[in-house]
């Protein structure tokens, strides 16, 4: 199944797609769960389409909001493909890079990713999110994906030169309207062998990133066991696993998104996160 929150008749709500995938089955107007995160602790998305197949609205009639709205906490991931390692000199320690996303920098599907007026540096990353579905601390990585609510897509939008400004680089993560998480989640019941998940980041039509997941330096299940280690992963937690080589600053002359652009981050078989590019 994919589970979506949006905004439609001026209030925020969560469902899922109907099997034709052109309308929306809303679970917040039908039962009395606040959004998607609530959901997804209280096992509604392991019962399956239990609201039926009718759509309550088509997808041209609402607005896409972040496919979390208000995670407790987004933990991004670092150097986690050996493209992307070798393209910054940077990773290769043998442990995670973690770095920490607000929810507050976060913007749905089609909405504008701002490149802010202080830095011309906006760089796309496009990224698997795993979403965690059930809480835990220190958990095995035997049963890590035990876990996992689904999966979505992600562009950790990075602005550079912030990013770069010490060896702390929060600032640069957390610009505004910079992290498009988005259009929805994906169960692992109809994404099957995790592995052969596929990125592709496109800007204005051309292929920028490409890779599977099976090149993750440390998978989807090592994320969890260590992530876990040292905090409580809690339903509706975002882990963002990382980006393929192919990053904006790394190429010769670098490529940064300004206003006009399209970026595109697609993963196969969840679908397309898209979200055109302003200046703010």
């Amino acid at each position: 199944m994919r589970w979506l929150s949006f905004e439609a008749d001026g209030r925020e709500s969560f469902g899922y797609l109907t099997s034709d995938g052109r309308g929306v089955v809303d679970v917040g107007r039908r039962t009395d769960l606040i959004d998607l995160k609530n959901a997804i602790a209280a096992g509604l998305l392991a019962e399956g389409p239990s609201q039926g197949d009718k759509a309550d609205l088509a997808l041209d009639d609402l607005t896409y909001l972040p496919t979390i709205t208000n995670p407790d906490k987004i933990l991004c991931v670092g150097l986690n493909y050996k493209a992307h390692q070798e393209e910054t000199g940077r990773g290769g320690e043998g442990v995670p890079t973690i770095f920490v996303r607000l929810a507050a920098a976060q913007m749905g599907h089609g909405a504008p990713m701002v490149r802010p007026k202080e830095s011309a540096s906006l760089d796309f990353e496009g990224e698997i999110a795993m979403i965690i579905g059930r809480a835990g601390r220190r958990i095995p990585r035997a049963e890590a994906l035990e876990h996992v609510a689904g999966f979505g897509i992600y562009n950790d939008g990075s602005v550079r030169e912030w990013q770069r400004h010490t060896s702390q680089f929060t600032p640069g993560k957390n610009f505004a309207s910079t992290g498009g998480f988005g259009p929805w989640m994906m169960t692992p019941d109809e994404i099957g062998d995790l592995d052969e998940m596929e990125i592709t980041t496109r800007l204005n039509g051309e292929v920028m990133q490409n890779a599977r997941a099976a090149l993750l330096v440390h998978g989807f299940a090592e994320l969890i066991e260590f992530c876990s280690t040292f905090i409580e992963l809690v339903p509706g937690d975002v882990i963002v696993t990382g980006t393929p080589g192919g990053v904006g600053a790394a190429r010769n002359p670098p490529v940064f998104m300004d206003e006009g652009d399209l970026i595109e981050v697609e993963v196969k078989p969840i679908g397309t996160l898209s979200n055109p590019v302003v200046v703010g």
